[in-house]
């Protein structure tokens, strides 16, 4: 059997809010495990880390992945 990563305090915390933002706002689409937030919440920081090096793709990636993480 494994046994899910553990995962860091700060993107358990951003998980929690989002669930929590997932009550009001989310409810038209299928809610995001645990281990699915923590990867894409991994991508949104790495191009929002990289700021205005950002090309357009990334740019659209980084509106859409917030938009998923229910973060607008």
């Amino acid at each position: 059997m494994t046994h899910p990563q553990p995962v860091d305090p700060q993107t358990h915390k951003r998980y929690l809010d989002y669930r929590e933002r997932f009550q009001y706002f989310g409810r038209q689409m299928a809610i995001l495990t645990a281990a699915e937030f923590s990867v894409l919440d991994g991508e949104r920081r790495t191009l929002h880390a990289k700021g205005d090096a950002r090309d357009d793709e990334e740019e659209e990636r980084l509106v859409a992945l917030r938009a998923i993480l229910l973060m607008d």
